[in-house]
């Protein structure tokens, strides 16, 4: 008996080596699938359950266990990331004759979210991988999908001003490589600083977070349809502006309306700048990566800098009539706003060019099931850009101090108001403030209403007010004209004074 048994060993132990040196090699897998013709994605969750780990050495973000498929498990990485397998998925897990084996494979590995290629203008696009960590989770020998007790995947959050979706990967149709991120079959919920994803089935699984405002597609539209029908108000009244400053300017020689000029021009600069990005991306929707929308996005990028700039510029100008009132003459006034108004912005998109920065940035709409994108050439989204920081320092951050200081200056005015006309007058001066309002840039300061429970009335608000800023000071600039005309008809205006006063009155 023995005897056989030793021969038993001995024809059994070579034939399982030999199976053995067939498998593929668990350290190797990812990398051969890479070089695949085939979704990568696919060939990888087949070699990472086929495969064997050959030798003692740990393999990096790798991790295979054997659990009992009649109870609950929980598995962990050294990445923070924490699995946990109701039975039922684990039973789901085996094959349909191996009742007699009650162990089963939990097959989990750490991947980076540059391997997977997203597809232009899909899905949940816009997004950032968490930490650009995503976790591939393979249990027994095949998929596992329509769980009735979902599997809970849990993802450290240590931004806790992140907002994240849960979703999974989701290879194209064509299989040409590319994918997109769905939520589908996953709920989020935020539990002590962790997100956690219950899903119905297992897959490549990550974490989108995105801290600016996700709306659904029905508000999206809105707000596009206002953003189109107020830029192009906005460009043919700042237009008119523009010519009838010119004619003004000619019969005046008021360093105010130099710098309404140059604020109105800025603007009409922002809106036609977006709308010719907008049209861009709509005219080239499946390629929008080209020298063309990187133009496009440097020109909107200026524009809007230089229209921040011209703000704090009419800030500061108040500023000089207000505080400074017998000494506000200063040689070549005009000329040196002007090359701080224009050269600043020009500067910095210069650097930000340099950086490779502007591209196709996507706005993040939530659906019901699913999730979308829309397109703009703008400072690009992509993880691997600098984009997200040159955003917050050049626009945010600028725009902070713009508004800080603009509605200090509106809260001097009103002061002033008060203490001349006494508080049963201010009414009547309301059109007065709102005008200096809309030209200091006071309704900007919306953008820090965008967040929270009020951000999408904040995004209307905000899109209205902005969108037709150029409407609106082509209104305050009639209503300036009209107020002024009487006081030039008796009496020329020599002195930055009485300009104010004209102004205020």
């Amino acid at each position: 008996m023995k005897i056989c048994d030793l021969i038993l060993i001995f024809i059994c132990i070579p034939a399982t080596l030999s199976t053995n040196d067939h498998l593929p090699n668990c350290k190797d897998a990812l990398e051969d699938c890479l070089h695949q013709e085939v979704p990568w994605t696919r060939c990888y969750e087949d070699r990472i359950t086929r495969c064997i780990q050959k030798g003692r050495l740990h393999i990096p973000n790798f991790y295979r266990w054997s659990v009992n498929a009649s109870n609950q498990a929980e598995a962990g990485t050294d990445s923070g990331h924490r699995v946990h397998f109701p039975a039922h998925a684990l039973q789901r897990s085996k094959r349909n004759d191996s009742h007699t084996n009650d162990y089963v494979h939990i097959t989990m590995a750490v991947l980076n979210s540059s391997l997977f290629k997203l597809g232009l203008g899909r899905g949940y696009g816009s997004g950032e991988v968490l930490r650009q960590s995503v976790l591939a989770v393979r249990v027994g020998d095949h998929g596992v999908s329509d769980l009735d007790q979902p599997v809970r995947i849990a993802f450290r959050n240590t931004n806790v001003m992140e907002r994240g979706t849960c979703v999974f990967w989701k290879d194209s149709e064509n299989n040409n490589g590319e994918g997109d991120w769905s939520s589908e079959g996953c709920n989020t919920t935020l539990i002590h600083g962790e997100f956690v994803c219950s899903c119905n089935h297992l897959s490549f699984f990550a974490v989108l977070v995105n801290s600016k405002l996700s709306v659904d597609p029905v508000n999206a539209a809105n707000l596009g349809y206002i953003s189109y029908i107020g830029s192009s108000f906005s460009v043919v009244f700042t237009t008119v502006s523009l010519v009838m400053y010119t004619c003004l300017r000619k019969r005046s020689s008021e360093q105010s309306i130099g710098i309404h000029v140059h604020l109105t021009g800025a603007l009409l600069f922002l809106h036609l700048s977006y709308l010719l990005s907008e049209w861009w991306v709509w005219r080239e929707a499946d390629g929008v990566e080209g020298r063309v929308c990187l133009a496009f996005g440097l020109m909107l990028h200026w524009a809007l800098l230089s229209t921040f700039t011209w703000l704090a510029i009419e800030g500061f100008h108040l500023y000089m009539l207000l505080v400074r009132v017998f000494n506000v003459y200063v040689k070549k006034y005009l000329l040196k706003l002007s090359l701080v108004g224009w050269g600043i912005p020009t500067v910095t998109v210069v650097a930000c060019g340099f950086s490779g920065v502007y591209g196709r940035h996507s706005f993040y709409m939530k659906g019901a099931n699913n999730g979308s994108s829309t397109d703009i050439c703008w400072i690009s989204s992509a993880t691997d850009s600098p984009g997200v920081v040159v955003s917050y320092v050049t626009v945010s951050g600028y725009l902070g101090l713009v508004f800080l200081f603009n509605t200090a200056m509106l809260g001097v005015v009103v002061v002033k108001l008060w203490g001349q006309r006494g508080k049963g007058r201010m009414w009547k001066d309301w059109a007065t403030l709102l005008g200096l309002s809309c030209v200091l840039g006071v309704p900007w300061g919306l953008a820090f209403c965008t967040y929270g429970p009020l951000s999408l009335p904040g995004l209307y608000l905000f899109s209205i007010f902005n969108c037709f800023q150029g409407v609106f000071l082509f209104l305050w600039f009639l209503a300036l004209l009209h107020k002024g005309r009487p006081e030039r008809s008796s009496v020329k205006d020599s002195s930055s004074q009485k300009m104010m006063e004209t102004n205020l009155n």
